[in-house]
């Protein structure tokens, strides 16, 4: 039963607190539904497309992040020069951060996520993993709350059995995170990733769960809506990762089946409804060698990967995002039953060498994008624009769309063929080799794949 249906409203205007592909991504959402858009941008970022395509733009601050893109009250006070009505965080930077969202209210201002309380709900793992577990959500043995001690920790990865890994409660993208596989380690690598997740997320705050050596990456992404209403647009293979960074998705998974996807989304509606949560978002699972799957975390933001899933659904995320933030329903926004047709594989196209994975800022000299049926690009890259060094390497998603599997890797080795990027390294060679792997094709791989690819 949803809740009560208010009437929704409409938004004039729109802040933007990102940049990048996402920011123009957002703009682009914002046309279709006729909202004006104001861009903030860095001293770095002056000729960025995103300044270009807005409505407005304002200057937030110099080009460290920590002066201009997560400077609160910065973005909050060109938010009411320019008299918008929400703000749109994109991800990464202030996206997931429960201050800003609660911020936003109390300065008058919509913030297109889901709300403080439920952020700081999914965002700190343990008491989402807990959560999950209640409403029937399968989670990976693992510690029920923060590691209280190294004692503590030894007795529970005892229990489990060896090999463990400790992550940062507040954490993600790596950092905080230690694989133990025998006691003797532990303590010392405990303390090791305590050091790190407080010198990047500003808490200590450990957790611990079995690990699972040779894991799928499987994400399923949701709408809700502020009435209780949840949809489940499928899930995403995110298994073609380096560091924990991911280089490659698809949609659907190859590697799951009719009945797991509908079994995990029944319980994700009953969750995700139970929880409050509204907006989009992503739930995010490891696949052990037996194919089962195990809950292990939440992301409260847009995905950089969801393109893949408005390719085989026809849903335009960004746009529900914001219809949703204004009120409406899901059965007002979606055209009718969630299905999945074809499949869609994205490539993030990074300023990076593709043999060292080392940046590669810089100016760039030469820029085609491919195009034809079933490929779509994401960028806010130009020639002679420069990629600053202070960001994400980001310069492009690739993303293509097929009737099946093969047509669309098909469809993606001809785009990045067609893909000219002169100046800087790019990951374009990389994804190419990827592309031609036989065991890519077959949909035969795991988390160790870009290990096994680099030898």
């Amino acid at each position: 039963m949803g809740r009560l249906c208010l009437p929704s409203v409409r938004f004039n205007k729109i802040l933007i607190a990102n940049r990048g592909e996402i920011a123009v991504r957002v703009i682009c959402a914002c046309k279709d539904l006729g909202i004006r858009t104001v861009a903030v941008y860095s001293e770095a970022d002056r000729y960025s497309s995103h300044v270009r395509f807005a409505d407005q733009a304002i200057c937030i601050g110099p080009a460290k992040s920590a002066r201009s893109y997560l400077d609160v009250a910065s973005i909050i006070s060109a938010a009411e020069i320019t008299n918008v009505d929400a703000v749109h965080p994109g991800y990464g930077f202030l996206s997931e951060n429960a201050g800003f969202a609660e911020v936003c209210e109390t300065s008058g201002l919509k913030f297109i996520g889901p709300r403080p309380e439920v952020i700081r709900l999914m965002g700190i793992k343990e008491r989402a993993r807990a959560f999950m577990r209640e409403m029937g959500v399968p989670v990976l043995p693992g510690s029920p709350g923060v590691l209280k001690s190294p004692e503590e920790a030894l007795e529970l990865a005892a229990e489990i059995g060896y090999p463990v890994i400790l992550k940062a409660s507040a954490g993600g993208g790596g950092r905080g995170m230690r694989i133990v596989n025998q006691p003797s380690e532990l303590p010392s690598l405990l303390a090791q990733a305590q050091q790190e997740a407080s010198a990047a997320f500003g808490s200590g705050d450990m957790y611990l769960e079995k690990f699972i050596g040779a894991p799928r990456h499987i994400e399923f992404q949701l709408l809700a809506d502020e009435y209780g209403n949840v949809e489940i647009l499928g899930e995403r293979e995110c298994s073609i990762q380096r560091r924990h960074q991911k280089l490659l998705e698809e949609s659907p998974s190859p590697a799951v089946n009719d009945r797991q996807r509908a079994e995990i989304s029944t319980a994700l509606r009953k969750a995700i409804a139970a929880s409050g949560y509204t907006n989009a978002g992503t739930v995010e699972f490891l696949m052990d060698e037996t194919g089962k799957l195990y809950f292990i975390e939440v992301n409260a933001r847009v995905q950089v990967e969801h393109p893949v899933s408005e390719f085989v659904t026809g849903i335009d995320i960004v746009k529900s995002q914001i219809r949703i933030a204004q009120g409406e329903t899901l059965p007002e926004i979606l055209p009718g039953p969630v299905t999945l047709r074809g499949h869609s594989i994205e490539c993030r196209i990074n300023a990076e060498n593709p043999d060292t994975f080392v940046p590669s800022p810089g100016r760039i000299t030469g820029f085609h994008l491919p195009g034809g049926i079933g490929v779509r690009v994401d960028t806010w890259a130009y020639t002679d624009c420069v990629i600053p060094p202070y960001y994400d390497s980001l310069v492009a998603k690739l993303v293509t769309y097929g009737s099946d599997r093969g047509e669309a890797i098909r469809r993606m080795q001809r785009a990045l063929s067609m893909f000219i990027v002169e100046g800087i390294h790019t990951s374009i060679p990389m994804h190419q080799r990827i592309m031609a792997d036989p065991d890519f094709q077959a949909g035969n791989f795991d988390t160790n794949f870009i290990k096994r690819f680099a030898k």
